[in-house]
């Protein structure tokens, strides 16, 4: 239905927008005419419609009154892009939203289609149509009325079409106004389908939110030169992590200024395109490696300086590499401790200018020429051939085109990944067979039972394409082990196709060459692929398998992690936590609705004193009036759980609605015996910190697990083959998002919890918590500001987690002690010079929600507005 009236945006181009855009009342007019005569007919249309005496079907009635219209806006000058500004002084008086109704249906309008089709024959035929409307037309007052708003029409249906097509030339022009009107515009299209659904995507996502596309020119200027590379920062960083350029530029601004991720995520969302904590992580994660890459990569440059084997085009290559695979590829045969290269050796040999000569001027190479008897390397003309060949086949091997052209190859074929059991491991297992008689010791039967684990992959093969993490994990695993070897598999066709494209086009002679030179260019180009090229291909493709499938086993991690953070806590009741057992029985922990230890107990479940157990049971119940019970899913958890469930469902603990649950308890006999329980409950069994844990994790998840090393929990898979440092660093990072994002009552809070709030560290939490022992609980936020080694950084980047609830402090605040020494420690702090402006000591009720410090004074206008 579209296809006629796009065939008008070639003309559409040659108007003004203003004109276009004044022409808007004589389209709504004509539109409306021809489409419902008889809802609404203005009188000068409906006397024009009664003049024309032959009644003839509206296509070609439109076709001629177009030819009629040709005479005032086509003058004898070959001048037509001046002709629309007749209606220039017209204003239209109809909304956008109202002239874009009219104009998709006009679209639908047969009459109007032959407008289009009209409009698009005599751009064609400029000159011959001209002559012939001139004689056509026979009243020259209705030519001027009639060609006014037809005239129009056609430029308004040029307008609209060629809108869907322009878009984001519109939205590129620089002018203010124009980009108001296109945003304008896209909210009255929401209804309506104009084929070109993408294009409007685009759009927004280049002015998304109203910000910028980039960040002005003074601040993108440093990196690139900070890092000294061939390729640019952002750009690069854009291109792996497929975020928009500005908002990678704003990122790398933000984390330069020492800004923490759910600072940014929560208190700078317009810089960073609304983007949630994992994405701007992963940016995070690319800008570091890029970092690294240009750090190691200058290293590199001052090594090889040092050694005196640095050219200008050995560091160019160097410092175009865009990851540490290109960077070693390059870089290894260079390595001091590396054996020296063939390449190298030709080269020592001066063959080099004899290479150049063969690919620039192979007419005047002559290879006895280099012939020297005696002299190893040089002593035959094959030894010599041999030795161009080698340099050949490092030029080709380390040619960034060449480089990009192989792996294209490889992305359209099928390549695979295959494993299967090893010799060494077969060997070592019939052995084991032979020898079943004898005693085994404690290591060869666990040696035995990984053998058993891989058989799945004793004889797989997979498109690398569609391999799963888990199984690209499990056969670095095997093959670590040396349980599994693993290669990939090129297909043929890539070497015949790369051989065919180096000696035919890349690696052609500039002259003609003879037969025997074109033998050794030949052979150059097939031990390149073969000795150099198909190893790096293989390098590069494991080490891709492997880097993605870490990267998926860390996202696992952390959302099975930030899962388990922020379950929803169970509070304002009595809990008991049961750390279950056989031998030494069921460890017992009442807590306190706010995790206080309210008592702790041994009692022996399964065994010849059930009832015995069951009453001492009871009165802890009532005594306490404790309802809920929490389980451990440790040993004799469900035999623990048949005795509870069996003691409710007689009602055994009656006046009181008991009722239990069954928790993780992972990390519980770990966390038991660290540092930081025995620093919280010195006195306490670590059998029985243990049931204090599992029955805390209920009342609230958040605060207990942050005590536990994440890795710990058992919530991820193969977390002892990813990177120890990167799988650390996106815990960490996930914990501070949990407890910033849910943020935490700075007067009760554990000095644990706050050690992960954002802009804070372990020092920093020691040292509120030694002021708040000290001077009691916080009244508002800018007593922060008092704490040793809270700088105006720190402070804004951990304020806005923070929360000071008045239940909490008027509670706390009831104590003697603190009242005393609140208002002499400010004083105090001012004399050294801590702070310049006097702290506040009355209660801020915006303390207690997520508005940051920094829009205070946007909420107090809100406020006193009465909004």
């Amino acid at each position: 239905m579209m296809r006629r009236p796009r065939t008008t945006t070639a003309k559409a181009v040659k108007y003004k927008e203003n004109e276009t855009m004044d022409s808007d009342l004589s389209f709504s007019q004509a539109v409306s005419s021809d489409e419902d005569s008889e809802e609404w007919r203005p009188p000068e249309p409906k006397q024009k419609a009664q003049s024309k005496t032959p009644r003839v079907p509206a296509t070609g009635e439109k076709k001629t009154a177009t030819k009629r219209t040709a005479k005032p806006k086509v003058p004898k000058e070959p001048k037509a892009p001046k002709v629309p500004r007749d209606p220039k002084p017209r204003a239209p008086q109809k909304p956008a939203a109202e002239r874009k109704i009219q104009a998709s249906k006009s679209s639908k309008d047969p009459a109007v289609s032959g407008l289009a089709a009209t409009k698009m024959k005599k751009t064609h035929n400029f000159g011959g149509d001209k002559e012939k409307t001139q004689n056509d037309c026979s009243k020259e007052e209705r030519a001027h009325e009639s060609g006014t708003s037809i005239r129009m029409k056609e430029e308004r249906v040029s307008f609209i079409v060629s809108e869907a097509h322009h878009t984001d030339e519109w939205a590129d022009e620089g002018s203010s106004q124009a980009g108001v009107r296109v945003k304008k515009e896209e909210g009255t299209d929401d209804d309506f389908t104009f084929d070109e659904p993408c294009l409007k995507k685009l759009k927004t996502s280049g002015t998304c939110r109203g910000q910028p596309p980039v960040l002005p020119p003074p601040k993108e200027g440093p990196l690139r030169n900070e890092l000294n590379m061939n390729w640019d920062l952002t750009e690069l960083l854009s291109t792996l992590t497929c975020v928009e350029q500005w908002v990678c530029q704003n990122i790398i601004a933000l984390l330069r200024e020492e800004n923490t991720v759910p600072f940014m995520v929560r208190y700078r969302k317009e810089m960073i395109n609304h983007m949630d904590a994992d994405a701007v992580r992963d940016v995070q994660t690319g800008y570091e490696e890029l970092c690294s890459l240009a750090k190691k990569t200058q290293s590199v440059i001052q090594t090889l300086k040092k050694d005196g084997v640095l050219t200008t085009e050995l560091e160019q290559n160097l410092r175009s590499c865009r990851s540490s695979d290109e960077l070693d590829h390059v870089y290894t045969p260079y390595k001091k401790g590396s054996k020296l290269t063939k390449a190298r050796r030709a080269k020592a040999l001066g063959l080099e200018e004899a290479a150049s000569a063969l690919m620039t001027t192979p007419h005047t190479l002559d290879l006895s020429s280099w012939v020297k008897p005696g002299t190893e390397g040089l002593s035959s003309v094959e030894e010599v051939a041999t030795g161009v060949e080698h340099i050949l086949a490092d030029i080709i091997a380390k040619d960034p085109e060449t480089l990009t052209y192989v792996k294209t190859l490889c992305e359209n074929s099928f390549v695979t990944l295959q494993s299967s059991v090893s010799k060494s491991a077969l060997k070592e297992k019939e052995q084991d067979k032979s020898d079943q008689g004898k005693k085994k010791m404690g290591a060869e039967q666990n040696k035995n039972k990984d053998f058993d684990k891989f058989h799945l992959y004793f004889d797989f093969t997979c498109n690398i394409q569609r391999i799963q993490p888990h199984q690209t994990l499990a056969i670095n695993r095997g093959e670590s082990l040396k349980i599994l070897t693993v290669k990939v598999n090129i297909p043929d066709k890539v070497k015949s196709e790369f051989t065919r494209w180096c000696i035919n086009s890349r690696w052609r002679p500039k002259t003609f060459a003879r037969e025997e030179l074109h033998a050794i260019i030949r052979n150059a180009v097939e031990d390149s692929y073969k000795r150099l090229v198909l190893p790096f291909l293989t390098r590069s493709y494991r080490t891709k398998l492997t880097s993605a499938a870490e990267k998926e086993s860390i996202a696992m991690f952390v959302r099975n992690l930030r899962q388990r953070l922020l379950v929803c806590p169970v509070r304002g009741c009595v809990i008991m936590g049961v750390d279950p057992g056989f031998r030494h029985g069921c460890k017992l922990a009442i807590l306190s609705p706010t995790s206080q230890i309210l008592h702790t107990d041994v009692a022996y479940l399964h065994n010849s004193e059930q009832q015995r157990q069951a009453d001492k049971l009871r009165h802890l119940m009532i005594k306490y009036s404790c309802t809920k019970v929490v389980i451990g899913n440790g040993t004799a958890c469900r035999e623990t759980e048949s005795f509870f469930a069996d003691l409710i469902s007689r009602r055994y603990f009656h006046p009181l609605d008991v009722s239990y649950c069954i928790t993780n308890e992972a990390g519980a006999s770990i966390y038991s015996v660290s540092p930081e329980a025995v620093k919280e409950m010195p006195d306490l069994d670590p059998n029985l910190r243990s049931a204090v844990s599992i029955g805390r994790r209920v009342q609230d998840p958040l605060a207990e697990l942050v005590k536990i090393d994440p890795k710990h929990i058992g919530i991820g898979t193969y977390q002892h083959d990813v990177s120890a440092g990167a799988l650390k660093a996106a815990l960490d990072g996930v914990v501070e998002e949990c407890v910033s994002f849910v943020g935490v009552d700075i007067n009760i809070c554990s000095e644990m919890l706050m050690r992960h709030v954002a802009g804070l560290n372990a020092g920093r939490a020691r040292s509120i918590a030694e002021w708040r022992e000290q001077n009691g609980p916080f009244i508002n936020r800018e007593q922060l500001k008092l704490v040793k080694g809270m700088g105006p950084k720190t402070y804004q980047q951990c304020a806005g987690f923070i929360r000071i609830n008045p239940q909490t402090l008027n509670s706390v605040k009831s104590l003697p002690q603190p009242a005393q020494t609140v208002s002499e420690k400010p004083a105090a702090k001012k004399g050294k010079g801590k702070t310049g402006v006097n702290i506040p000591t009355s209660l801020n009720p915006l303390d207690q929600t997520c508005i940051h410090p920094e829009s205070y004074h946007v909420a107090q206008r809100f406020w006193a507005s009465g909004l």
